[in-house]
Parts: C-alpha cells; structure tokens; sequence
C-alpha cells in the first residue's frame, strides 16, 4: 500500500495481487464465525459508556444497585436496567445477602479486557 500526501496511508492496495501464503494463514487460523458473532455481542454491550463506567467501579469490590447509582449519580432503576444487560452478557455476577445484591465483574477474562481497553485508551490519551 502508498501513502498518499501528508503521510496517510490509502485503505486499498495500489496492485492487485494475492499473496497466497498470508491468505493460507488468515483461512488456516480464523476463528469460527458463531465464536466472532458472540464476541461482537459482547463487545456491544460493553461499548456503551454508562455500562462501561459501572464494570469500572465494580473492577475495585462489590458494590450493590444503590452503591452504584450513589457512584455513578444515576437513578436506581436506570442502573439495574444497565446491570440486567451486563448480567445477561455474563459481564458482572450478583451475590445474595439477604435483601441486598452485591455486584462484582464476572471473571477475570472480563477484567483483563477492561485492562487492556483501558491501558490501550490510556496510551492513547498521553496518561
């Protein structure tokens, strides 16, 4: 691929051509299609700000509903719509106690992607 005037690359080959051992490797290595649809889903959910500050403050302890709107300056109930959609996309668990429940981030494949969208948004901004 050029580039075109002021260093920006074009989105299209300026040659048409196949390099069939990068092609092999790409058809050889995909990942299943029903796997990148469920992933896509995910990432949905996720891509949401007001959702993605909820998973942020649940990354630091459990916290319930109310914990959360107090955090977020959110409605209660705007705030258990938002942990339906996380809860349904298995991105947060909640624990009984009692009357309460106690939210926290599903598991740690969640978490290290928060990590890693954060740490990449951090680099980005100059943090």
């Amino acid at each position: 691929m050029g580039e075109q005037k002021g260093g920006s690359m074009k989105d299209v080959c300026e040659v048409r051509c196949i390099h069939e051992e990068n092609v092999n490797r790409a058809l050889l290595g995909r990942t299943d299609d029903g796997v990148l649809e469920e992933a896509a889903g995910l990432l949905g959910v996720i891509s949401d700000p007001t959702r993605l500050k909820i998973m942020d403050a649940l990354r630091l302890g459990e916290l319930c509903v109310c914990d959360l709107a107090a955090v977020l300056g959110m409605s209660i109930s705007a705030v258990s719509h938002q942990l339906r959609l996380l809860r349904t996309a298995r991105l947060v668990r909640g624990r009984r106690a009692g009357k309460v429940i106690f939210y926290t981030i599903h598991d740690e494949h969640i978490d290290k992607l928060m990590d890693m969208a954060l740490d990449h948004c951090r680099q980005r901004c100059g943090e």
